[in-house]
Order: C-alpha cells, then structure tokens, then sequence
C-alpha cells in the first residue's frame, strides 16, 4: 500500500472561509488517489499567496507538511501545480527538498522535468494577466478615468486595517496548529516555542525570525479570538 501527505492551499481568507476552493481541491485529490491507490496519511490546509520565489517563508503549513512527508519518507500530493506556486523558482526550490510531489491534475507519472515544464508555463500565464492588467489601466488612465476612489480614503483605510487584522488572523491560525504541536510534545516556554519554530524554518507574518514575544503576541490572538467566537456564540441574557 503507498501513503501520501496530501496539501491544499487557497490564496484569500474569503477563499478559506468558503471552502469552495478548499473542498474542489480535496475531492480532485480524493478521486486520484481512490485511482491510485493511494491512502493519504494526513492532510495539511493553508491560505496563502503561492507569489514570489520566497513565498515558502509565509507558508508554515507547507513548511510542517514538507517536515512530515521527509520524516514518514512519503510524497505530498496537490490537486494543481499552482497550489504549490506559479513561480518557477520556488517549485525547483520545493524539488531540493528531497520530497518528492505528485500533482493529481498531471497524473502519478510526471516527471520532475514535467513539473518545471508546467511550472515555467504557469509562471508565464502569471506575467501575461499582470502585464495585461497593467495596460489596460493606462488606457483607461489615457482616457482620463480617475483610477480609485479619491473621495472615500478614510473608508478605504478602514478598509485596509480591517484586511490586514484578518490577515494576520489568517497567519495565526496557520501557525498555531504547529505551536500547539510542539507543545503537546512538551516545549513549554515562549523562548523554547520561538526556537523550536525558527529551528523547523517557520517564519513570522513579516518573515523574520520568532522570539518569546512575537510567540506571546501569536497565543494572545489566538486566545482574543476564540473568547470572541464563545461571546458571539453565547446568547445575551435577557433582563428581569
């Protein structure tokens, strides 16, 4: 019987809160390896830009799926290239890590050389639809469009805030499974936790290095959050 660690990774939080990109991933993975014969051990969620050659840095959940499959010696399998990534480097990056990846899309036989074949394309794509972004809102500029909304900054601003407070709760619930983990295995202390993450190569939200505070700032949110959901779930007590 052959085993697998399987991982899945949608780019927004609306994304994850769906489920739609989420759970069309999973069951294009379910039907291949049913075919293959395949039993997945463990499955690894993540939401996360795949952009840039670096992106493995804000990606811990890759990062713990990529530890696990080294350690059980088993490959990951994703449902589609891009949700590795659309950059060519980052996916040669992945291939030196000595694990090995079966993309459910390609089928079990692609090759390495394959994968940097698609990958090139996928990066290509990429660059296309931003270059064609890009000149479609000069002729609008041209035309004299004002491009954005001038007239609303501070509700953009808010706007802003309340996108990078959800993007940092998106950040900490990716973390905080690994956090935990190591807990359950007995690293107690905030400095102990800090450098048993940056020993694993899990990076901050900023991509730097942990240390006791930003561990403390992380558990804290974690906790802020799940006492907000039990006030939210709790029904208001009505008055005499």
């Amino acid at each position: 019987m052959k085993f697998a660690i399987a991982y899945l990774r949608v780019s927004t939080l609306a994304q994850g809160k769906s489920g739609l990109g989420i759970d069309a991933q999973r069951a294009t993975i379910e039907r291949f390896v049913e075919a293959e014969g395949i039993v997945i051990t463990q499955w690894f969620e993540e939401v996360e830009t795949g952009k840039g050659a670096d992106a493995l840095d804000r990606r811990p959940v890759l990062s713990e799926a990529l530890r696990k499959a080294r350690k059980t010696k088993v490959p990951v399998v994703v449902a589609k290239l891009d949700r590795l990534s659309r950059d060519v480097a980052f996916v040669a990056g992945l291939m030196s890590q000595r694990v090995p990846f079966i993309v459910a899309e390609l089928g079990a036989d692609a090759d390495p050389f394959m994968l940097h074949i698609y990958a090139a394309l996928a990066e290509k794509e990429r660059v296309l639809i931003s270059k064609r972004t890009r000149e479609a809102l000069q002729v609008k500029k041209a035309a004299g469009a004002i491009l954005g909304n001038r007239t609303n900054l501070a509700k953009a601003q808010k706007m802003g805030a309340a996108q990078n407070a959800a993007g940092a709760d998106a950040f900490a619930a990716n973390v905080l499974p690994v956090v935990q983990q190591l807990q359950n295995q007995g690293v107690a202390t905030l400095c102990a936790l800090a450098d048993a993450l940056n020993q694993r190569g899990v990076r901050t939200a900023r991509g730097g290095e942990w240390a006791a505070m930003t561990v403390k700032r992380l558990l804290d949110r974690s906790r802020a959050g799940i006492y907000a959901d039990r006030d939210a779930a709790e029904p208001t007590p009505s008055l005499p």
